[in-house]
Order: C-alpha cells, then structure tokens, then sequence
C-alpha cells in the first residue's frame, strides 16, 4: 500500500483510496483486521490524524466497520447492495440536479432501464411484490392523498416492479433511476397530473406483470413514459406562457 506524499491530492484521501483498491483487488478480503492507527501512520510515514481521517471515509461507504475492545479494530466489511442502495440514490439525485440533466434525457433513461426489468418481473415477481404494486394502486386512488404521499406511493410502486425482476445488480442500479429521477419528475409534473389516469397506467402494467406479460407490462410503461413527457411539456408551456 503506497501513496504520494508529493501529490496534491489529500493524503486521507489516498490513503483511502490505497486501501479501496487492496480490496478491489482481493490483497485485503472480508473480515481480515487492518493495522491499527499507529501501525499504519508509521507505515506511511503520516499522522494518526490522517489515518484516522482516512478510516472515517472508508466507514462512511461501508467499507469498513470498527469494533472495540482487546480483538478490536478496524476490520473490512462485506459491502452488500442493501448499503450501497442509499449511496447510489443519493449520488443519482445529486448528478441530476447539479448536472442540469433535461427531463427528457431523465426520463428516456428511466423507462429504459426499468423496460428491461419488465419482463423479468413478470415471470419472477413474488406475491409479496405483487401485493406492493396494487396495495400502492389503492393508495394512489384515495380522495385526499397529499402529493407528497402520493409521489412516494408512485416510487414504492415502481421499487416493487423493479425489485420483482429478483436480480440484485438490476434492483441496484436502477435505484437512481426509480428513487432518485422519479422524485425529480414528480416534483415537475404533480400539477398537471391526472391522478386516475395514472392510476389506470398503473392498473395495466400491474395486470401485465400478474398475467406474467412482459411484453405487455413494458408496454404499460411506454404508455406511462409518454403520459409523463406531455404533462412535462404542459407545466413547461405553462411556465413559459407567465409574464
């Protein structure tokens, strides 16, 4: 493990990195115990501090854990999908609204990516997802749903849809498109949205994945992807139109 004292680079930073990368590359394995504070300021000529800097960046990934006592330390973790799945949302959400991303291009890539899990879902779904999807439709056909219960009712639909697909990687890497893009398009588009015929979209694709019809569930999908660009382009004309 090397860093580069003459770098511009932070050195918590590299140090951080350094050990990322002996994980990355199999040299430090799950559960192995790390050189203590001091063990590792000596061997990088650098302060506690420092160390100690670097180890509270790698905990804040979940890519170590500390443990106190006589056999204590800091010991690498098992990163599971569950840990990086907040870490992922907020990344996305960040990239989006820094990054001034147009709705479109947000919206293209979110039906997208949840098209491909549409006919996975339907032939792998759980009741239990199942039961998520139209206990969500329910919800979202109460008279008095505040938007912001309903906008999280429209995430938790789509969550169970994508999560029906039982693949991890996909339920991972969609997390950004579904928890993250969802939000941001409901914050655009709640003021023009016709909730029954969301609800109606939401019936058909949850009937889709029932009937075990991907093809069908995908295209409920495109259906909801182009109801969710015209209300976008009603709110933006609306907006445009005020002096």
């Amino acid at each position: 493990m090397k860093i580069d004292p003459n770098s511009s680079a932070d050195l918590s930073v590299q140090i951080a990195q350094a050990i990322k990368d002996a994980i990355i590359s199999g040299q430090l394995i799950v559960d192995q115990r790390l050189p203590s504070e001091s063990e590792l300021a000596d061997q990088l000529h650098v302060s506690r501090p420092t160390v100690r800097e670097a180890l509270k960046r790698l905990a804040a990934q979940s890519l170590i854990r500390t443990q106190r006592g006589a056999t204590g330390g800091a010991f690498i973790n098992r990163l599971s999908f569950e840990d990086a799945h907040a870490q992922q949302v907020t990344t996305s959400t960040l990239l989006l609204s820094m990054n001034e991303v147009s709705f479109e291009t947000a919206c293209e890539a979110r039906y997208a990516l949840e098209r491909a899990c549409a006919p996975l879902s339907a032939s792998r779904r759980s009741a239990d997802h199942l039961a998520t999807m139209r206990a969500e439709i329910f919800r979202q056909g109460q008279p008095g749903l505040s938007d912001e219960a309903y906008c999280a009712s429209d995430v938790a639909f789509h969550r169970a849809l994508v999560d029906g697909a039982a693949n991890p990687v996909l339920s991972y890497q969609l997390a950004g498109a579904v928890e993250a893009m969802q939000p941001l398009m409901n914050i655009i588009t709640f003021t023009a949205r016709d909730r029954a015929r969301i609800v109606a979209l939401h019936c058909q694709i949850a009937d889709a994945i029932d009937q075990g019809n991907g093809a069908a569930a995908s295209d409920g999908l495109t259906r909801l992807e182009t109801e969710t660009l015209q209300l976008a382009q009603k709110v933006f004309e609306s907006r445009a139109a005020k002096p």
